[in-house]
């Protein structure tokens, strides 16, 4: 049994669903951060337990030929891969989905699982800063300490700069007022609106806000007052069109979304994402997305001709943007903002010959679970963050006489261990 600080020499395994690596010491396992698969090391035990032990590397005995110099910082914003070339990260995510399906799901996947690479710089079109004083930034991993979001390259200078001025002048206009900031950009990147999180107990009003968001960079920003009141200046939305959304599938309209609201974060990878979900459902199939967000897929599937969509989405916030984006493609495209157990419950009979579920990184909750597998839909388009929980998911889809017919995946978020999945499932 290792203990807390002690140093051991491990080789190291195969990759594990989170960033680190698995080792074993005289078959305790140890998961390691700092290495690659095929590597010998000297790791700091940082914290043992029973079974397993989590430590870092100390030294590199004998080194991968994709080992690289990583992040200063790999812990913030969780670049944890940034040590490792760039395509054998792309390997390691195929290896961490593959083991989840054959560990969690006990549903080997035999063919190595195709990830599509992004450009590793100014990626992102969203982001959340944790706000201290007039300081912004991430949190470690693990910890509440700021770090420098800057050195990650992660969003775009502009991005970075514009969140860092309003959290200046808002600190100046009333301080210790605001806990966070939310960014969201454009694909373009020519247009950024925020959402600011206010401190509890805090007053911030809307003039304050103007006053602060003034020359910061941004288009509008908004915030929900101690009462709940929304308060907004300016634009507080950014939107692209369908046309950049679904590399020219669909050539009329645009998606409007509040930075408060989950959106896809991948500017290079989007439509991508976008076109391979239009691919994944039959031309003549009616399609019920759950989980929806703003619209992301189903305005985009109804824009391409589509007749008979339904969205359905819990969160107040995005629910509001899915109604405004539905009706663009109305009547073809129906929105209802309510929990996706509750709409289920409520259907009679199968809701639509194609489902397309995008749940959150806790995956379908099992009341949802239970309906979708007694309802039968022919086929089930499943977008996912998380590797564990898709293959959870995918075992109850196949022990209810689903067949997997394809999986791939997307690398939205590079030198970080997340990895988005797209699995489609049909019946019989």
């Amino acid at each position: 049994m290792v203990h807390e600080g002690q140093q051991v020499e491990l080789a190291i395994e195969k990759p594990a669903s989170g960033g680190r690596m698995i080792a074993r010491h005289y078959g305790q396992v140890v998961l390691v951060r700092g290495a690659i698969p095929g590597e010998r090391v000297t790791a700091w035990i940082e914290r043992a337990e029973k079974r397993l032990a989590y430590a870092v590397t100390r030294e590199v005995l004998d080194a991968s030929p994709d080992r690289r110099e990583g992040a200063a910082d790999p812990l913030c914003g969780g670049a944890l891969y940034s040590h490792i070339a760039y395509p054998r990260q792309l390997a390691i995510k195929s290896d961490v989905i593959r083991d989840a399906f054959a560990r969690v799901g006990k549903h080997p996947i035999e063919h190595v699982v195709d990830v599509a690479p992004s450009p590793e710089e100014g990626y992102r079109m969203r982001a959340r800063f944790h706000v201290h004083g007039a300081r912004v930034g991430f949190y470690r991993e693990g910890t509440r300490q700021l770090c420098d979001v800057a050195p990650t390259r992660q969003l775009g200078a502009q991005a970075v700069a514009a969140v860092g001025q309003l959290a200046a002048r808002l600190h100046a206009a009333s301080a210790d007022a605001v806990s966070s900031i939310s960014i969201s950009e454009n694909i373009a990147g020519t247009a950024r609106a925020a959402y600011v999180e206010l401190a509890p107990g805090a007053r911030l009003d809307a003039a304050a806000l103007a006053a602060g968001s003034a020359g910061a960079g941004v288009t509008g920003l908004s915030a929900r007052s101690a009462t709940g009141q929304v308060m907004t200046v300016g634009d507080p939305f950014v939107s692209d069109t369908l046309t950049d959304l679904t590399a020219g599938r669909v050539t009329d309209g645009e998606l409007r979304r509040h930075a408060e609201s989950f959106f896809q974060g991948n500017r290079y990878l989007i439509a991508a994402l976008v076109t391979s979900v239009m691919d994944a459902v039959p031309t003549e199939d009616d399609v019920v997305d759950l989980y929806a967000g703003v619209g992301l897929f189903s305005v985009a599937l109804a824009g391409s001709g589509h007749l008979e969509v339904t969205a359905v989405e819990g969160d107040r916030t995005s629910g509001a943007d899915l109604r405004r984006n539905a009706r663009g493609q109305e009547p073809r495209l129906r929105a209802h903002v309510q929990g996706v157990e509750d709409y289920l419950s409520s259907r009679r009979g199968t809701p639509a010959r194609t489902l397309i579920v995008d749940p959150p990184r806790t995956g379908i909750s099992k009341d949802a679970m239970d309906a979708i597998t007694t309802y039968g839909a022919p086929r089930v388009v499943y977008v996912s963050c998380d590797p564990p929980t898709l293959a959870r998911d995918a075992r109850r889809l196949l022990d209810s006489g689903y067949t997997l017919l394809s999986l791939r995946a997307f690398d939205l978020f590079p030198n970080t261990p997340h990895v988005e999945s797209l699995a489609i499932f049909v019946a019989g």
